[in-house]
């Protein structure tokens, strides 16, 4: 089927009468879809409550264990009797 064939095929296609479509088709759509954005929300909000609480636990971990600070020297012991 050579570009002329095609493009006439389409016309034909696109200038025939829409198939009807059935009534409950629409409905059974309007309700998956609205189902879908409620699991999409919820996944959304699960996510994000989910990476408020990893920086909530880093920001206490970082608090309490310090890792900036440097640690005491344990090389040498201390000088006594000068």
């Amino acid at each position: 089927m050579n570009r002329v064939e095609r493009e006439s095929a389409v016309r034909r296609i696109l200038e025939q009468t829409p198939p009807q479509v059935p009534a409950e088709l629409y409905d059974d759509a309007v309700r998956r879809g609205g189902r879908m954005l409620r699991r999409r929300t919820l996944a959304r909000r699960a996510l994000l409550l989910l990476l408020c609480a990893a920086a909530v636990a880093f920001a206490v971990w970082a608090l309490t264990v310090r890792p900036w600070a440097v640690p005491p020297s344990q090389t040498t012991p201390p000088v006594t009797g000068w």
